[in-house]
């Protein structure tokens, strides 16, 4: 596996596989701290793709002023060793002058999307996505990028990014990985005592109800909104961010769920931020 630091060592690594017959190029973005989620992502542009590229990059744009950034996990030794296990590539591990130089002044914001769900909670939060992926979008032009379905909204936002700049690269989102008792995989876990860990389980809890009613015939979006915030709010010591059924395109609330709609949840367990979702069927 090779390491690049910059970007003109990953746009160097992309461009030298044009020459090859039947490549393609599968990039999985991330900010490192890698569990089983991110592994499923690795196999999945392994599986897709002939050679697959992957960034480690807690990118600061997208974390607000009194946020997580500088105690987010971090644990580059480990990440180095699972996706080499993992049969990656190349790692790409820039620092935070290489993607934002002094004097860098471009940002990326996808109007209207950029602002619903956890862009509402999170004021610049997917201008800061926005921004970063497509700084590594445009430095490796890989056929395929890869994003886990736990960040339903952010995938929303970067198809658009995709749509409008015109890039030539296909966003393929991939199941949510979850914990045996039903937690999805996120690296914020790591800061839950054992008892925020089991309340956290009303999250998947509420996604479970909503799954169960769908299939059972409900479709209303207000009822299943109302179920949802009933199993949250078994768990007092849980604070509701959103509960949302929403058109996954426009991140738009929905009245009557349909195939394809999402549901998302936001909410805060202890000090920490968590979300799940459902694609309904």
């Amino acid at each position: 596996m090779e390491i690049a630091s910059t970007v003109a060592e990953l746009r160097s690594w992309s461009r030298s596989l044009r020459c090859a017959p039947g490549h393609s190029i599968g990039l999985v973005p991330t900010m490192g701290a890698f569990h089983a989620g991110h592994a499923s992502l690795i196999r999945a542009a392994r599986a897709a793709c002939s050679h697959v590229a992957v960034s480690l990059f807690v990118n600061p744009t997208q974390f607000g002023p009194s946020e997580d950034f500088s105690r987010y996990p971090r644990s580059f030794d480990a990440d180095c060793a699972l996706a080499e296990r993992e049969g990656v590539d190349l790692l790409f591990t820039p620092a935070v002058e290489e993607m934002y130089p002094e004097g860098a002044a471009t940002f990326v914001e996808v109007e209207g999307l950029g602002q619903r769900l956890d862009g509402a909670s999170r004021p610049g939060h997917f201008r800061g996505v926005a921004t970063v992926v497509a700084k590594l979008l445009i430095a490796a032009e890989p056929d395929f990028a890869f994003f886990g379905q736990k960040d339903a909204a952010q995938v929303a936002v970067l198809r658009q990014l995709a749509r409008d700049l015109r890039l030539d690269v296909e966003i393929v989102v991939c199941a949510i990985v979850r914990e045996p008792d039903g937690l999805a995989l996120s690296s914020r876990n790591a800061y839950l005592t054992a008892a925020e860990r089991r309340q956290a389980l009303a999250l998947s809890r509420a996604v479970g109800t909503v799954e169960a009613l769908v299939a059972g015939g409900e479709r209303r979006a207000d009822l299943l909104i109302t179920a949802a915030r009933d199993v949250l709010a078994a768990e007092p010591a849980i604070r509701i961010d959103y509960v949302e059924m929403v058109d996954w395109a426009r991140l738009e609330p929905v009245a009557v769920a349909a195939p394809g709609t999402l549901f998302a949840v936001a909410a805060w367990v202890g000090g920490t931020r968590l979300i799940d979702n459902a694609i309904l069927k």
